[in-house]
């Protein structure tokens, strides 16, 4: 099958943009672009967790309701979060109301307080992790790589939950630790400049 699709404006992009109305404008302006935000980056992560046997288009028209529902994903503010902000979670339809997922949020938010205190941001610390471009395997042929398999081990001995090597690799994709867009794809030049100029926190 091939890795790109011609799209209604007559240009290539990544063949699962047309899984979904609300994927090329994702795909575009966000997706594979490098991030060196804690919160986004934290953000991504609880996302992604999120995500776990479901479809990211169920996780994607919900986020701005994730974001109302835990403040942004600002980490320090969850991490203050009681017994009784699990409860409200639980009974708030704009989210996925899964306890696990939502403790996990919540225990991730301490944890990430702790990695941020040690390596200066939780930027630093993912980006520690940057694949090599030069070893990446061909665009979107893979569910999990070397670094995401090191990266996911690091942070579960670290005490994070839902952060498996599959997720952590869709997360590298989209927060521009790998250029995954395929290569006929319109954006893949645009994120390889992005990258080129992105300043890796932490160096």
């Amino acid at each position: 099958m091939s890795t790109t699709m011609i799209c209604a404006d007559g240009k290539a992009r990544c063949h699962w943009c047309g899984a979904a109305p609300e994927f090329p404008a994702y795909h575009d302006t966000e997706w594979g672009f490098p991030v060196g935000d804690d919160f986004r980056l934290f953000e991504k992560l609880c996302l992604e967790g999120f995500q776990s046997g479901l479809s990211w288009r169920t996780i994607l028209v919900k986020r701005e309701n994730f974001r109302a529902a835990f403040h942004g994903f600002d980490y320090d503010q969850i991490a203050r979060f009681t017994s009784s902000d699990v409860d409200r979670l639980l009974q708030d339809p704009g989210i996925i109301r899964h306890r696990g997922k939502i403790e996990a949020v919540i225990n991730n938010a301490r944890q990430a307080q702790e990695l941020a205190k040690r390596e200066g941001s939780l930027a630093a610390f993912i980006w520690r992790h940057e694949p090599d471009s030069k070893l990446q395997a061909a665009s979107q042929t893979v569910a999990s790589s070397a670094e995401s398999v090191a990266l996911s081990k690091e942070l579960k001995q670290l005490g994070w939950k839902f952060v498996g090597p599959t997720t952590v690799y869709a997360f590298m994709q989209a927060m521009g630790l790998i250029n995954d867009h395929a290569a006929g794809c319109i954006i893949r030049g645009q994120v390889e400049h992005a990258r080129k100029y992105f300043m890796r926190p932490g160096r």
